[in-house]
């Protein structure tokens, strides 16, 4: 982002190619598709405005995630509630799995109810445990970058963390686990 900030087109180029993934999951996991593509430009548009003025304080990553968070707090208060289109969700999470497994009809209608499960199951997580999870997995961020992020403690973090994967667990049934206990 420095780089970018002195001018480096290119710096914001790997940027960009570094983090749009993450960053549009973790809106897409949270909203319906619209809403998360216009959260993601929203966002991007505000690292564009933001390189001037932008102090290395944390990761990149971080400072980005927080800024990502505050546009959809922003949002949902607009809103005036928390608006997880669980439909939009589901058929974003289910375009990713079918390209994997479309030979296997079986094992795709398996695996679509138990993500389908998962995501309602992540959509009735509290508010800072959804956070944090998605933080964590779509992400890919550490616990230090996350309480950084959320502007929380690390074991606070660690146990939203914790508490948020225990009510997964408990909520799927043991085929939805098997062979993914070490992901």
């Amino acid at each position: 982002m420095l780089r970018y900030a002195a001018g480096e087109l290119a710096a914001f180029e790997t940027l960009y190619e570094r983090h749009r993934g993450g960053l549009y999951r973790f809106f897409l996991r949270q909203s319906p598709r619209l809403v998360a593509e216009e959260l993601f430009q929203d966002v991007w548009s505000g690292v564009i405005q933001a390189r001037r003025r932008y102090r290395p304080e944390a990761t990149f990553r971080t400072w980005l995630y927080t800024l990502a968070r505050n546009r959809l707090i922003d949002y949902r208060r607009r809103q005036g509630h928390d608006p997880l289109a669980l439909s939009a969700v589901t058929e974003a999470a289910l375009d990713d799995v079918r390209n994997g497994i479309a030979d296997n009809p079986l094992q795709l209608a398996g695996l679509h109810d138990c993500l389908e499960l998962l995501l309602r199951l992540v959509e009735a997580l509290p508010t800072l445990q959804r956070e944090t999870f998605l933080l964590r997995h779509d992400a890919g961020m550490t616990l230090q970058e996350i309480a950084a992020a959320l502007d929380t403690g690390l074991e606070t973090a660690r146990s939203r963390l914790r508490y948020a994967m225990g009510r997964l667990r408990a909520g799927l049934p043991g085929d939805c686990l098997e062979d993914h206990e070490h992901e």
